[in-house]
């Protein structure tokens, strides 16, 4: 099979990339920055395109050389907006629609698309409510079409190696006496990138995924102020965590989101408004068993 990845180059698409070319699957993955992609083709199956996927003409020519299409494409920062700033409606809603209609266009039978678990047009923040629109736009043009097959991913937030998540708290420990966190008690199951990528490998081939949606969380829930002392401790850095209250939380999403490549936003603190776990076990025709935080994390937060 010749896989469109569309966001391969992100933290899960490099571990899909993976999967997929161990598999034999033809993949080819667009990028605005060959240089960001260029590790990618020690996969013997794996071709990169520089383009940008947001124009037109780009879409066209990837799409006369795939027979399915994965869209792993999301951001955390955006301008605000009513329900959400341009940022999130190019990339969580006109783009996944885009692919959508393309598929159709090129009769391109199978895609997998991945939201976010959370995702409603009710939700708190314009992360998760852009979300929900991306997907009721591909769900609305593949209802249309008997014969196109769409799979919707909703995974909880997404641990592994060079994740931007738990590295990233184990790195400010490194240099803080003290951990201060906004949103410490939101509570989250972090599911692992692994798993996330197996559970899309199987699910480009099974029928029985067909027309599907499906929660990908973990087997455990945490706070946030839990996962942030936990990857203190585990990268050599114990610290305390002190959770910051509502107000001076906000002003510091306020503040951090100020930075070049910001580490939060105010955005992503009325994301963790709302509980982000699941009680849906994991989908028992993927076949497999979701993996244990403390089975992972340690060893790659501790650092050779």
């Amino acid at each position: 099979m010749r896989v469109l990845l569309v966001g391969g180059t992100g933290f899960i698409g490099r571990h899909l990339t993976a999967r997929l070319s161990a598999a034999g699957h033809g993949l080819l993955i667009p990028t605005r920055s060959y240089k960001r992609g260029r590790d990618l083709l020690v996969h013997p199956t794996a071709t990169l395109v520089e383009c940008d996927v947001y124009q037109d003409g780009a879409l066209e020519s990837l799409f006369q050389e795939s027979d399915a299409v994965v869209n792993l494409v999301g951001i955390l920062h955006g301008r605000p907006g009513r329900p959400y700033g341009p940022e999130f409606r190019q990339a969580h809603v006109a783009l996944p629609q885009r692919l959508a209609q393309a598929c159709r266009r090129h009769d391109v039978r199978r895609m997998i698309h991945v939201s976010a678990l959370g995702a409603s047009p009710d939700a708190p923040s314009m992360y998760l409510r852009s979300k929900a629109d991306g997907e009721a736009a591909v769900r609305a043009v593949f209802d249309d079409w008997p014969e196109g097959a769409l799979t919707v991913i909703r995974p909880s937030v997404v641990f592994g190696p060079e994740d931007r998540f738990l590295n990233l708290f184990a790195g400010l420990a490194r240099w803080l006496p003290v951990v201060p966190l906004a949103g410490a008690r939101a509570r989250m199951q972090p599911v692992y990138v692994g798993d996330v990528a197996q559970a899309m490998a199987v699910a480009l081939e099974k029928p029985e995924t067909f027309g599907r949606t499906y929660t990908l969380a973990g087997p455990r829930a945490y706070t946030l102020g839990e996962l942030v002392r936990l990857a203190a401790e585990w990268s050599g850095h114990a610290r305390m965590v002190w959770p910051l209250p509502g107000a001076l939380g906000r002003m510091q999403a306020g503040a951090l989101e100020c930075l070049p490549g910001p580490l939060m936003s105010r955005d992503n603190l009325d994301s963790l408004s709302v509980d982000n776990v699941s009680d849906e076990p994991f989908p028992p025709e993927l076949g497999m068993v979701p993996t244990p935080l403390e089975a992972v994390a340690p060893s790659y937060l501790r650092g050779p």
